[in-house]
């Protein structure tokens, strides 16, 4: 069994000392790498070194563990160790192709699968990579000052890369929101909510006079949410208009019709990055009491655990949804029922697990949640029209991926 742990590096290194291994223990033998900076060993914990992640004087560690024990994975020796990495930052960049050229550079040779966007209002990134190519873009990325007191959000090892390729490119809006958001102030902090660590987050939750209002697609929302949160009333976020609708339903716009000056409205998604922006649009509409959850609900679920959470969070890689933590971190946390949230989108029945599935017919594509039956009887499509489609591929089974129709087409 491997005892993986993992060293984030010092930025910038204290010491030419300071040199990087990835290292992992089992009963019989050991390896190591060499990478950059530190010492690395997969289990993420702080550099032993005096200096400090960033140049901040905060004394926290400005990365995040993400970790489980049960749903650990379980690796062969010799076998190559995978991270996935998320990270986002507004910043003004003068020159974004330039900027995009650099990391370019920099990448070449190395094993990076993501996608990674830059513009004049700076980057988002989500990418995966074995540890030692995975850390070394993170460490060189803090080393220009713009970035190095950036939050990184690192989820525990994988087999595999979570992505199909790298996409490093500049694009003209950094979140996907009708009529985009070049025109927005996303550089000014003022313009912002004010940002909540996880710790805040879990305290303001037990004020139920906010309005908890979650920034996140649909289908996100069905798998796993906050307690008292309503369903976004899209199934894409680029056509969200909280708040900014004429509706005065409160049942399709929960901030229909409140105080603009004294309601205190919490906003989260999951990394943080779609609500920052929607705070934006937020706070130009008159709204001043806005919070957002720092580093989204991965970070929540790192630092608090399952605390007011239902369920599994949905990621946007091959994982699809990822489990909270098992681990409880709070005395304090209340037991509460079971909340049978999940339907299946054919017959509307409990889903058995947390976690969508592709139309089996490639032109329709639906991501939905279905249960076995209803999986069994239309051979993984969504409904009995897709079943008849041209171009229907297998049922897939575990956590598969659907890969690109040449590889079905002559099966």
């Amino acid at each position: 069994m491997c005892s993986l742990t993992l060293t984030l590096p010092c930025i910038p290194p204290k010491s030419l000392k300071c040199s990087t291994t990835i290292t992992r223990k089992t009963t019989f033998s050991s390896y190591s790498v060499p990478v950059k900076y530190r010492s690395i060993k997969i289990r993420l914990q702080p550099c032993k070194c005096s200096s400090t992640l960033s140049s901040s004087s905060t004394k926290k560690p400005n990365w995040v563990r993400r970790e489980r024990d049960k749903a650990d994975e379980v690796f062969e020796e010799g076998e190559r160790v995978f991270l996935v990495v998320n990270f986002y930052r507004f910043v003004f960049i003068k020159d974004p192709e330039q900027e995009v050229s650099k990391h370019l550079a920099f990448l070449q040779g190395r094993d990076i699968h993501g996608r990674i966007y830059m513009n004049e209002q700076g980057i988002n990134a989500q990418y995966s990579g074995p540890s030692e190519d995975a850390l070394a873009y993170v460490n060189w990325l803090k080393e220009d000052e713009r970035f190095n007191d950036i939050l990184v959000q690192i989820s525990p090892p994988v087999h595999r890369h979570a992505f199909p390729r790298l996409k490093l490119r500049y694009k003209p809006s950094l979140v996907q929101l009708e009529g985009g958001v070049s025109h927005l102030p996303l550089t000014d902090s003022s313009m912002r909510a004010t940002p909540l660590t996880p710790s805040e987050w879990r305290k303001r939750l037990e004020d139920r006079n906010v309005i908890l209002l979650d920034v996140r697609n649909g289908y996100e929302w069905d798998i796993g949410h906050f307690r008292g949160a309503q369903r976004p009333n899209v199934d894409c976020f680029r056509s969200t208009t909280f708040g900014i609708s004429e509706s005065e339903d409160v049942a399709s716009d929960p901030l229909a019709n409140v105080n603009k000056e004294n309601t205190e409205i919490l906003m989260y998604c999951t990394g943080g990055i779609r609500c920052d922006v929607y705070s934006t649009i937020l706070r130009q509409r008159g709204y001043k009491k806005l919070y957002t959850l720092r580093g989204g609900i991965s970070h929540y679920l790192e630092c608090e655990g399952s605390v007011e959470w239902i369920g599994n969070l949905f990621v946007f890689d091959s994982r699809l949804s990822l489990p909270p933590p098992s681990v409880v971190k709070h005395d304090e946390t209340k037991v509460h029922d079971d909340v049978v949230f999940a339907k299946c989108y054919i017959c509307n029945s409990q889903v058995s697990e947390l976690r969508h599935r592709n139309c089996a017919n490639l032109d329709c594509n639906l991501l939905f949640l279905c249960c076995l039956n209803c999986m069994d009887e239309l051979r993984g499509c969504c409904c009995s029209q897709c079943t008849s489609a041209d171009r229907i591929r297998p049922v897939l089974s575990g956590h598969e991926r659907y890969k690109k129709w040449h590889h079905y087409r002559d099966t």
